[in-house]
């Protein structure tokens, strides 16, 4: 399965800056060979920075989608108009979306749906926070946002999804996942995706997200079952970037 690093830039870089930063980021990334790298910059930068990208090793990918491929939806964006601008992955309920905007596993459930639909590939993030982690409660809510947010998923579709396992808790706090931690969530969800789609479910990527850095990459890259990180911070500079697509 070939690795899969997304980077993932939130609300930040203007369209100037994106641009920068793709010509910076280019000839840094001779040395990521072997695995997919995608960059997830804001919607404003999307089809700027796409001709920069055309024939390189990046990917474009989108930070969401709306559910409905048109419609008067003020403010949303579509799976068609991505696709138009040469988007190839699109996060699914990031847990800032989750917290922040009160994103519920239902409507992750019709946004992966809508991806599919569209010839896009989704990213579906999961992840417990603190207070599940500390309740003992973080394998239970990892299921039950699998379950509720890939309904609709035929397993014939599964081998163009991708899940993120984002601890909320380790997101933007420079704390990450020990490997034993990351490995032993990673195993729960493929057997979560063993039982949903059967054989497809071994097709699907799990990604690690949560305070990914130069510094860690290299050990969490090696644990079992990671296949791919969701980079956040780390991933607005592009040469700490080239360093995580690089890891060893």
């Amino acid at each position: 399965m070939r690795p899969l690093i997304i980077g993932n830039w939130k609300m930040h870089l203007t369209v100037s800056d994106a641009l920068a930063y793709a010509r910076t980021l280019l000839p840094r990334l001779a040395a990521a060979g072997g695995r997919e790298i995608a960059l997830a910059p804001p919607f404003t930068a999307l089809s700027p920075i796409a001709p920069l990208l055309k024939g390189s090793p990046i990917l474009l990918a989108a930070q969401n989608l709306f559910w409905e491929d048109e419609g008067p939806y003020t403010g949303e964006i579509s799976g068609p108009m991505l696709q138009e601008v040469g988007v190839t992955y699109v996060l699914v309920a990031h847990s800032e979306r989750r917290r922040h905007l009160e994103e519920t596993d239902r409507a992750a459930a019709r946004k992966v749906v809508a991806a599919m639909r569209c010839g896009l590939k989704p990213v579906l993030c999961v992840g417990e926070d603190e207070a599940d982690r500390a309740a003992g409660l973080a394998q239970t809510v990892v299921r039950a946002q699998l379950a509720r947010g890939l309904e609709g998923v035929a397993p014939g579709e599964a081998a163009r999804l991708q899940v993120a396992y984002e601890p909320v808790w380790a997101i933007g706090t420079g704390k990450a996942a020990t490997p034993a931690q990351a490995a032993e969530m990673h195993a729960l969800i493929r057997k979560e995706l063993a039982g949903l789609f059967r054989e497809g479910g071994s097709a699907v990527r799990i990604l690690y997200g949560g305070s990914v850095t130069p510094a860690n990459v290299d050990e969490l890259m090696r644990t079992p079952g990671v296949d791919g990180a969701l980079v956040g911070g780390a991933s607005l500079k592009a040469d700490e970037f080239a360093r995580i697509a690089a890891y060893r």
